[in-house]
């Protein structure tokens, strides 16, 4: 029996007593009434029961079982503090109902969701969208471009058409999450091969945990200015830290409140974060519309908004506005890859489409509040300060700007656990399966994104901000396209979900790798390279190929995208194709031992069946 069962375990320590009661009722009577799931079906076959006690019974038999896997807390008391440094302590058990044959390949967090977690409504991708779009980064890209040069009447519109792109290919691959029901990191072993899918997935964990920590650095800044609002004389701290390292004393200090803040929310599930995103959907707004309102009192429009130029002019304008496109998709193109990781919770596949609605129209509004709050700024304090908290610190007033930063700390809170720390969490958990699930994924990344990378020094200033999101639009770009081809053109929707799980099934293709997928990112990212070296280094003259590099997700996306096609239209790997796509509601997996299952129980608990037909 191994201790991390109980932390990975979905019954709290205080219903102990009252479920070791429910068992030892079933423990009385199962010799009466089943003695296993299938003898539960035959049973009441035979004497016409309903299918809803009937479900409510079975289920009883799976929570004795799962209840059998919890160490006692006598247990826990008497293992040595040594072998919680040994590996196996940590192994997670394989599921019943998993497609893999052992744990080195998948853990309940990476299999398929059953329908009990089907929760996301149309509404909750609202919510979450909504919630997900007031946070301090979109105010950010979308005020960083007065920094490099544009006005707002050339920022607004790289806005709009940046997020209505992001609304399509995020559609496309969230239709993919909902219809196979399995995260991102075992969605692209279809398309890029069972080993080579890992790159991808590493890649794509490595940002997210990028951006945990950029989004951190933005929390502390909140607490900064709540501290500071309740006690002035914070802003007095001296600080022993060097002015290279980009950040203070109290900075560090206020970091590590918010990281300890936050900790205790990364341990909630996917299907109870949601609930955090509504709180924001209803909180944050009215607080960007009261500095939107501040903004326009205080600077007229005609004064600070209207009268804006831009300070570029020429071809440096049009590179200019592409770079801000190119930003602006940056910031959830990164969506289109991993959006499964949460449609898959959807409960139907229709759930899924407002977001095309949701997605342009939410980040417009909050961009704008982003572009009117910092011209006011410019005009006010006589610079871009494309930072809302670095803004709020000019303020007198000490109410508003606490419960400023208090509505900036919430939004930063959730999108930073729902947008970051998941997605990295599923990531790490296919790359370690038989140690790690989503919630150990989080901790991991915690620790990692909020530490090992240094956000301040992102954060610096606005070019350097700008340059770090568009270097990683040159792999994500390329990402998304072949992921969409290849399952609405190439297969054509047709995918053998159970096959995924397999180490030696159909998506192996050649020695684990689909070298279709390889040759189009050497293709597809190489242009981009040079761009990507002079923005790291920009005494390193590449001439004018570094203009690629700024839309580097547009050209990466679409080039990436007729290239696959073609190629596996030329060289097609027909072991991949099936007549049929092959769902996990559709089969039985291959670990379950009889012929009735969790599915038949969930169906009859939402009355989709009855015991009779039951195969």
């Amino acid at each position: 029996m191994h201790i991390p069962h109980l932390i990975c375990s979905p019954w709290p320590p205080v219903t102990l007593a009252l479920t070791k009661t429910v068992i030892t009722f079933v423990r009385t009577n199962e010799r009466k009434y089943l003695s296993s799931p299938c003898d539960a079906k035959r049973s009441y076959r035979d004497t016409n029961i309903s299918a809803h006690i009937y479900a409510s019974v079975h289920s009883i038999y799976l929570f004795r079982d799962r209840l059998s896997q919890i160490p006692s807390p006598l247990a826990l008391m008497t293992i040595s503090p040594i072998q919680w440094l040994k590996l196996s302590t940590w192994e997670l058990e394989l599921e019943d109902t998993a497609f893999a044959t052992d744990n080195r390949w998948s853990n309940h967090d990476m299999d398929p969701t059953p329908l009990r977690f089907r929760t996301w409504s149309s509404w909750s991708y609202v919510s979450y969208w909504f919630s997900d779009a007031s946070n301090i980064a979109v105010w950010e890209v979308a005020s960083s471009m007065l920094a490099i040069g544009l006005s707002w009447k050339q920022a607004l519109p790289a806005i709009v058409v940046a997020y209505c792109i992001t609304a399509v290919p995020i559609l496309l691959t969230g239709t993919i999450g909902t219809r196979l029901r399995v995260p991102f990191s075992v969605l692209s072993r279809s398309s890029f091969g069972f080993w080579f899918s890992y790159f991808p997935v590493v890649t794509r964990g490595i940002i997210a945990m990028s951006w945990f920590g950029i989004q951190t650095y933005n929390g502390s800044e909140c607490v900064y200015q709540m501290l500071k609002a309740i006690w002035p004389s914070v802003a007095h701290v001296p600080n022993h830290i060097p002015a290279s390292s980009n950040t203070t004393s109290v900075g560090m200090m206020c970091y590590l409140l918010y990281w300890l803040l936050q900790f205790p929310f990364m341990l909630l599930s996917p299907q109870k974060i949601r609930y955090l995103f509504m709180a924001k959907g209803v909180i944050v707004p009215f607080a960007w519309l009261a500095m939107v309102i501040w903004a326009f009192i205080k600077v007229p429009p005609s004064v600070g908004l209207f009268s804006q130029h831009a300070t570029v002019q020429g071809s440096d304008l049009s590179w200019a506005w592409l770079t801000a496109l190119n930003s602006a998709l940056s910031l959830y193109c990164g969506y289109a890859v991993n959006i499964a990781d949460f449609t898959r919770y959807a409960t139907h596949e229709r759930a899924q489409y407002s977001q095309a609605i949701i997605i342009p129209v939410a980040f417009t509004l909050c961009s704008f509040a982003g572009l009117a709050v910092t011209s006011a700024g410019i005009v006010l304090y006589g610079s871009a300060l494309w930072d809302p908290l670095r803004l709020i610190d000019h303020w007198d007033n000490r109410a508003a700007a606490f419960f400023a930063s208090f509505a900036f700390l919430l939004t930063t809170i959730g999108t930073n656990i729902s947008a970051n720390a998941l997605v990295a969490a599923n990531d790490l958990t296919v790359c370690f399966p038989k140690y790690i699930n989503i919630r150990r994924g989080q901790v991991i990344c915690a620790f990692i994104g909020g530490w090992a990378f240094c956000p301040w020094e992102v954060l610096a200033k606005a070019s350097g901000f700008l340059s770090f999101l568009s270097g990683y639009t040159i792999f994500i770009g390329p990402f998304v396209g072949i992921m969409i081809a290849d399952y609405w053109l190439v297969h054509r929707g047709k995918i053998d979900v159970p096959a995924m799980y397999q180490v030696d099934g159909r998506y192996r293709y050649t020695f684990g790798v689909n070298w279709r997928a390889l040759a189009t990112l050497v293709i597809c990212i190489a242009p981009a390279m040079p761009g990507l070296v002079h923005s790291i280094k920009p005494s390193i003259n590449v001439g004018s190929i570094h203009n690629l590099f700024a839309i580097g997700w547009i050209f990466g996306f679409w080039s990436a995208f007729v290239v696959y096609y073609v190629l596996s239209t030329l060289f097609p790997a027909r072991g991949t194709y099936v007549e049929k796509a092959v769902l996990p509601d559709d089969v039985i997996p291959p670990s379950t031992s009889c012929d009735s299952t969790d599915e038949d129980v969930e169906k009859l608990d939402k009355g989709y069946v009855t015991p009779e037909t039951v195969s």
